[in-house]
């Protein structure tokens, strides 16, 4: 009398073809389509714009701990000390050698390429004037995009208006509650 023992995998039960994320994506992208050919006015709106804007400002926002963690989780998963200190130093090497590399190729396209040559710009303190006036008649949008920091630490560091008033209300419920 024998007995065998199966070991397979139970099958998986596939997801439907709309819980999928890149179908999700494309979906919204023809959405996306169909408004702007339809309806063109509907993307000049300060909100859909500002829907936009504050998406990079969040993606702009993350990026940096992002890689960070990415990098120490890395490093962290390496068994041997050795090993992190020579991924250490090729990192840094690394770092330099791009580095130095941006830089140079910065300075010889500006000292080849002759920026501004033939713009013949006159300085109208007219038109700067107005400029000013309509930066300083600040919208809601744009009091709702400027909550959203730079970075993680941007809010805390940048000296304005909004983080300041954050702060002062964080400070105002914490001293409230206890």
């Amino acid at each position: 009398m024998s007995t065998t023992i199966t070991t397979e995998a139970p099958a998986r039960a596939s997801k439907p073809w709309y819980k999928i994320l890149y179908v999700q994506v494309l979906i919204a992208i023809l959405l996306g389509i169909a408004v702007g050919w339809l309806s063109p006015e509907f993307a000049t709106n300060d909100w859909i714009k500002a829907l936009g804007d504050g998406f990079i400002r969040l993606i702009k926002m993350i990026i940096a701990p992002i890689i960070f963690c990415t990098v120490v989780s890395g490093i962290s998963h390496i068994q041997d000390a050795r090993k992190v200190g020579r991924v250490g130093i090729k990192a840094l090497v690394y770092f330099e050698i791009v580095s130095s590399f941006a830089l140079i190729l910065g300075l010889i396209i500006g000292n080849l390429v002759p920026v501004g040559h033939g713009l013949a710009a006159k300085p109208d303190a007219a038109a700067v004037a107005s400029y000013v006036k309509q930066a300083e008649a600040q919208k809601s949008v744009d009091f709702i995009l400027n909550i959203i920091p730079d970075s993680v630490v941007g809010a805390l560091a940048r000296n304005c208006a909004t983080s300041s008033t954050i702060r002062l209300t964080r400070y105002s419920a914490s001293s409230r509650s206890s």
